[in-house]
C-alpha cells in the first residue's frame, strides 16, 4: 500500500464504506497541491477490489485515470498513461506542475475535453473486465470544460451499478456545480510539516543521486579517465525511466551554469552549501568554453530523449562529447 500521512479520519471513513458495502457513486476529494490524495485513493481502491495487486501497479483494467492534457490531434489521457503511471509510482505526492513536466506539456494550456469525456463513456459502456467495480479517477475536474461536463453529467448523476467516480480537485469552487453537487465531498488535510519534510527529503535524495552521476562524469573528464566516464554514462542509461534521464540533463545544465558563473563572475555565483570547493575546483580544471559547449550537448540529448533514441547510445555519445571538449 502507498504511504499515507495523516488524514486518519478520511482513511477510516473510506474503509467503513467498503466494509458496509455503501460506497457512494461519486466522491469529490479536495486537496492542496501535492497533499497526497492519490495514496488515499489507491489504498481505498485496493481494498474495494479485494486486495488485487494490479491496483497498486496502476494496471487494473477496470480503473480508468483521467487528467488534463494538451497537444494537437485532440489527445486524451490514454495517450499519456505511461509517464503518468511512472510519476505516480515514483512520487504519489506530486505537484500539478510535475505532472505536466512528466507528460511533456509544461507551458501549454491543458484541459479535460469533450473528446476525453466521449472516450471515457465508451469505456464505461463495456462490462467490467473482472465483473466488479468500474472506477474513474479524475485529477483536476476543474479543468473540465462545459461540453465535457455535460457529456458526463448523466453518467455521474445516475451511473450503472458498481460504477464509481473519484474526483481529485484543488479548486472545488471551480468545479462545475452540475458535477460537484452530485458528489460526496471530502476534505484532504494538508501534509504536516514533518510529513512534508519526509516527502521532500525523499525527492531531494533522488535529485542527489542524479547530480552525483554528473559530478562523477566531470571528475572522470578532468582526470582523463574515459573508462570511468563511459561506465557512468551506462549508469545514466540504466536509470528507471526517461523522466529521470531528462531530470539528469536538467540538473547537469544547472551545475554547468554554476561552473560558468564561478569562472566568469565568482562573486555572483550561488553554490549549494558544502559544495563550494568542488565547483571552484571544476571551474579551474575545465576550459572556459566547456560549460557552454557541454550545455549544448545536454540540450541535444534532451531533444533526442523525446524522440525515443536508444538511451545507451545517446548517453555514451553525450559523455564522449564531454570528454573531448
Amino acid at each position: 500500500m502507498m504511504k499515507v500521512y495523516g488524514n486518519t479520519e478520511v482513511v477510516e471513513a473510506l474503509h467503513r464504506m467498503v466494509q458496509s458495502g455503501k460506497v457512494p457513486h461519486a466522491i469529490l476529494l479536495h486537496q492542496d497541491d501535492g497533499a497526497g490524495a492519490f495514496p488515499i485513493v489507491m489504498n481505498f481502491l485496493e481494498e474495494l477490489y479485494g486486495g488485487n495487486p494490479r491496483v497498486q501497479k496502476l494496471i487494473h483494467p477496470d480503473i480508468h485515470f483521467v487528467f488534463p492534457v494538451a497537444g494537437p490531434d485532440k489527445p486524451v489521457s490514454q495517450n499519456f498513461l505511461k509517464p503518468f503511471r511512472e510519476l505516480l509510482e515514483e512520487n504519489p505526492y506530486f505537484y500539478e506542475t510535475e505532472l505536466y513536466e512528466a507528460i511533456g506539456i509544461e507551458g501549454k494550456q491543458s484541459s479535460i475535453s469533450v473528446n476525453e469525456a466521449r472516450a471515457l463513456l465508451e469505456k464505461l459502456s463495456l462490462s467490467a473486465v473482472e465483473g466488479g467495480y468500474r472506477s474513474v479517477v479524475m485529477y483536476l475536474p476543474e479543468k473540465m470544460n462545459a461540453q465535457a461536463a455535460n457529456a458526463l453529467l448523466k453518467m455521474i448523476e445516475e451511473p450503472p451499478v458498481k460504477t464509481l467516480f473519484i474526483l481529485i480537485t484543488q479548486a472545488p469552487e471551480k468545479v462545475l456545480v452540475t458535477i460537484s453537487s452530485r458528489c460526496l465531498r471530502i476534505r484532504i488535510q494538508p501534509l504536516s510539516l514533518e510529513a512534508e519534510a519526509i516527502v521532500h527529503a525523499r525527492e531531494a535524495a533522488g535529485t542527489a543521486v542524479l547530480r552525483d552521476l554528473f559530478h562523477d562524469i566531470l571528475e572522470a573528464t578532468t582526470s582523463r579517465n574515459l573508462l570511468q566516464a563511459l561506465e557512468t554514462a551506462e549508469a545514466v542509461a540504466d536509470l528507471k525511466d526517461r523522466e529521470k534521464q531528462k531530470a539528469f540533463c536538467t540538473l547537469a545544465s544547472e551545475d554547468l551554469r554554476r561552473i560558468f558563473m564561478v569562472q566568469k563572475a565568482p562573486s555572483l555565483a550561488t553554490l549549494p552549501a558544502g559544495e563550494e570547493a568542488w565547483f571552484q575546483r571544476m571551474a579551474g580544471s575545465l576550459a572556459p568554453t566547456f560549460p557552454r559547449k557541454a550545455n549544448d550537448a545536454l540540450q541535444r540529448a534532451l531533444t533526442l530523449l523525446e524522440r525515443n533514441v536508444n538511451q545507451k547510445i545517446l548517453f555514451t555519445d553525450l559523455v564522449s562529447k564531454l570528454y573531448t571538449l
